[in-house]
């Protein structure tokens, strides 16, 4: 996140649930059933106050974000942390989620780098933002800028091809304004 979108959720943090719709919590489950492998411990990276690890039944679970207010309201364990650098060995959860955070989240290279080093064969990334393409993603767009965020949106075609280049296997589960992206990272021989 740039500095400027952790200080305005920090300030926000407290209101942040209340305000914000659930976590699709379908189609977030709909894309971990991509895993090649039992997904037991999950990563919510830009997880703010853990809304969409809460409405997901993985044993183990926790919230990263760069936003120290944000994980004051969570009830998960949580870490305050950087996405395009994890605090995490490799190979070493199964699932990540990144739930309408991607959009203000830089580097995104990076950050999928990080992401296809952290998970283990069969491990799947599962991202939900929102579709810049439809006139509901301009507004929010637009929106977002007014209210002060620097936010980079990308459709979810765009998002695929990132993606692949990192070396994930991509599938769109859901599309429109609210789209979700599961991305898997293959499974290594003798894996």
């Amino acid at each position: 996140m740039s500095t400027g979108d952790v200080a305005l959720f920090d300030r926000f943090a407290r209101y942040y649930d209340l305000f914000m719709p659930g976590a699709k919590a379908t189609a977030l489950s709909r894309g971990l059933e991509h895993a090649g492998r039992p997904v037991e411990r999950l990563v919510d990276v830009g997880g703010g106050t853990g809304r969409a690890a809460r409405a997901l039944g993985v044993e183990r679970r926790f919230v990263l974000d760069a936003s120290r207010g944000m994980l004051a309201q969570t009830t998960l364990p949580s870490v305050q942390g950087d996405a395009g650098r994890l605090p995490l060995a490799t190979d070493a959860v199964d699932a990540i989620t990144i739930v309408d955070a991607l959009h203000h989240i830089y580097e995104w290279d990076t950050v999928f780098e990080e992401a296809y080093r952290v998970l283990a064969p069969g491990g799947v990334l599962v991202i939900s933002d929102f579709d810049p393409t439809t006139v509901p993603g301009r507004v929010l767009a637009f929106g977002e800028r007014l209210v002060g965020f620097d936010s980079a949106f990308v459709s979810p075609a765009q998002l695929r091809q990132q993606l692949e280049d990192v070396g994930f296997e991509t599938h769109l589960i859901e599309g429109g304004f609210g789209y979700t992206v599961a991305a898997v990272v293959p499974k290594r021989e003798g894996t």
